[in-house]
Parts: structure tokens; sequence; C-alpha cells
């Protein structure tokens, strides 16, 4: 069984991925949020009865809902049948159901890739500021997880995937 923390994620990734397939912009704000929370919610898992690791959890709670709130506000602009089935999915997560399966991974990564999207990863030879690989997956639209300073994983549509790749494989080269 997966945390309610991974359930609430999955469900915006994929109104994410579905707002941006119907031509809504998404504030590149939301793939830094959506990627750090992911980060908070792979920390808290390693050692769940750390004080820090508790910390890390709520602070992606926090993050969640705010993201949720804004996907689901512009959700409500496409239709209320479109706000309703997604309200109806985080409805689902919070009386305790599993709306998606979460897959068992032996990555270092401790999520498969989302429902409709696609995945890279790439290992750096030395380590990457993260702003500037913050800088390429906001560009790209995409959303970015980092296991440590060489080793980043990618989500998003599989064009917007391939693109960040290319960009950073300047990085691997160095």
């Amino acid at each position: 069984m997966s945390l309610p923390s991974e359930q609430n994620w999955l469900i915006i990734v994929n109104l994410l991925t579905d707002l941006k397939k119907k031509g809504y912009a998404i504030p590149n704000s939301i793939n830094k949020d959506i990627g750090l929370a992911r980060s908070s919610i792979n920390f808290y898992k390693r050692d769940p009865n750390h004080p820090d690791m508790i910390n890390e959890l709520a602070r992606a709670n926090m993050v969640l809902t705010e993201v949720q709130e804004h996907l689901l506000d512009m959700a409500n602009d496409v239709s209320s049948d479109y706000f309703n089935k997604w309200f109806d999915e985080f409805k689902r997560v919070v009386q305790g159901e599993e709306v998606y399966t979460m897959p068992e991974s032996n990555s270092k990564f401790l999520i498969n890739t989302p429902p409709g999207m696609s995945a890279g990863r790439i290992n750096l030879k030395n380590p990457l500021a993260e702003e500037r690989v913050q800088e390429i997956a906001e560009y790209n639209g995409i959303i970015i997880e980092f296991d440590d300073d060489k080793t980043v994983a990618l989500y998003g549509d599989k064009s917007d995937v391939q693109s960040g790749i290319k960009e950073m494989a300047s990085f691997v080269m160095e």
C-alpha cells in the first residue's frame, strides 16, 4: 500500500498531464514543486521514524495541497464535470482508498514512471548545480527528481524528456 502523499502526487501528475494535453499552460513553478514534493516523500520513506523525515513528509503534503488547489482551479475552468472527476480522485485518497497501484521498483528512485508519462535517467560525471538542472527542467516542462548530486530522473511527455536529456547530455561529457 502506498502513502496517501504518493497517491496525491500521482493524481496531481495525471491531472497536470491531462491539462497540458488540453492546451493549458502549467506554471513552471508547479513542476519544481512536484519534484521537490516527490523527493521529500522519498526521504521520508527511507527512514519514516526519524523526526526530520516526518517534517519532510509534512512539507511535501503542504506543497501538494497548494499544487492540488491550483490545478483544481484550472480543472474547474474546463468544466464542472471535469473538476468533479478529479476532485473525486482526491476525495477517494482522503477516505483511505488507493486510487493508483504503486508498482514495486528496485531502482534507486522509489517510483516507476507515472501513467501517461515518459521517464529518463541521467548520470552526470560531475555534480551539477540543482539550479541549472531545474532551469533545464522548467524550460522543457519536465519534472525532475534527484537521487544524489550526480543522478537525475526526468518525468514528462516523451518529447520533453528527450529534449531535457539532450540538453543535459553536454554535462555528461564534461
